[in-house]
């Protein structure tokens, strides 16, 4: 099923939100970080609210022509074994299906390449498949991108069908937010959503939503999330915290609540990387956030605060514990070396400090 967005060029949108004095500016952006929307997506904004959070997360602005940060803040070329396979964490293989997306997200880690190259993503199924396959210590795939469920339906579930003949897998990730930003690839796809059934009967599959706002949350997004799940999809969500998006305790508690009723577990919150253009528009300070997660957790139930909030740098994925002692208290939750898994982890993290190297 091809995805036809209305919206996928910068002209095709300047005419309803920007001034004449930011054009040029911005056209520079979009050489180097293309826009693309899709027209449902777009449609949920509120165009009076110049804070309404998925305008914030989905429009370019003259903000993103700050060059602090790095275009890999996690070190993914360091852990890339063939083209579109990276083994950062013993279990876990990490598959870069496309470089495509329905909508391109402005607080994007993979900016680097998405909506623009295809270096980095997969192009030998099966050199993958045969890596995989002959690191038996892999019991798990995270299939993303990019978003795997922009890619040709007999494509994807024919990669999927070849990670599921493989016994040493206990489950399957998918990374995805088209659910929310293109309901209708997953409503209007009886081929892809059958052929996820199959998948399911031999692994299980779990679908790895990111939903950062109750605002993304449309009928048609739930639609599409039940139309998997009855399918026996299993979906989880994780969050990034994005300064003006969801950077309080009432926003992220509604969000958190409203998975839970739908059947979607929260996963993880993510620190938003210290990625170039998006610094200073999206992040939020460590002990600030901190206290953020801190309050959200005291006002929801077990189920819906079954989150942890992480940061993924080069040295592996950190748990951010909280504040001890005018120090703040961080754990390895993965890491490349298998040693440093659990430890913990005390430093000074100055107020406007948001992140650690």
């Amino acid at each position: 099923m091809k995805i036809i967005n209305q919206f996928d060029t910068f002209e095709k949108i300047e005419q309803l939100f920007i001034c004449d004095e930011e054009k040029v500016l911005l056209r520079d952006i979009e050489k180097k970080f293309p826009t693309r929307i899709t027209s449902n997506y777009l449609a949920q904004i509120d165009w009076e609210n110049m804070k309404d959070p998925i305008r914030k997360m989905c429009i370019p602005t003259i903000a993103e022509l700050d060059n602090e940060g790095s275009l890999d803040t996690s070190g993914e070329e360091n852990y890339t074994v063939c083209s579109g396979l990276q083994h950062k964490y013993r279990e876990t293989a990490l598959v870069l299906f496309t470089n495509e997306c329905a909508t391109y997200c402005r607080y994007c880690f993979r900016r680097r390449f998405v909506g623009t190259n295809k270096e980095e993503v997969i192009n030998d199924e099966e050199e993958v498949i045969k890596y995989i396959s002959s690191h038996t210590e892999i019991n798990n795939v995270l299939v993303s991108g990019g978003d795997p469920f922009t890619s040709d339906t007999v494509r994807l579930l024919g990669f999927l069908k070849k990670l599921c003949a493989l016994d040493s897998l206990n489950f399957i990730r998918i990374g995805t937010k088209i659910p929310i930003v293109y309901p209708k690839r997953i409503i209007e796809d009886h081929e892809l959503l059958e052929g996820l059934k199959s998948c399911s009967l031999k692994k299980q599959i779990y679908i790895v939503i990111q939903c950062n706002s109750i605002n993304e949350l449309s009928k048609e997004a739930i639609i599409a999330i039940q139309e998997m799940q009855k399918k026996g999809l299993i979906f989880k969500s994780q969050t990034v915290l994005l300064k003006g998006v969801n950077d309080n305790k009432d926003e992220l508690v509604k969000l958190f609540n409203k998975l839970v009723s739908i059947g979607v577990i929260p996963y993880y919150i993510f620190q938003c990387r210290p990625v170039k253009g998006i610094c200073e528009e999206f992040q939020v300070p460590l002990r600030e956030g901190s206290k953020i997660i801190n309050e959200v957790k005291t006002a929801l139930n077990g189920i819906a605060k079954d989150f942890k909030y992480c940061m993924s740098t080069v040295q592996g994925k950190i748990e951010i514990v909280g504040e001890y002692n005018n120090e703040m208290v961080f754990r390895y939750h993965e890491s490349p070396v298998v040693e440093n898994v659990g430890k913990v982890i005390a430093m000074n993290v100055g107020k406007n400090q948001c992140w650690i190297y």
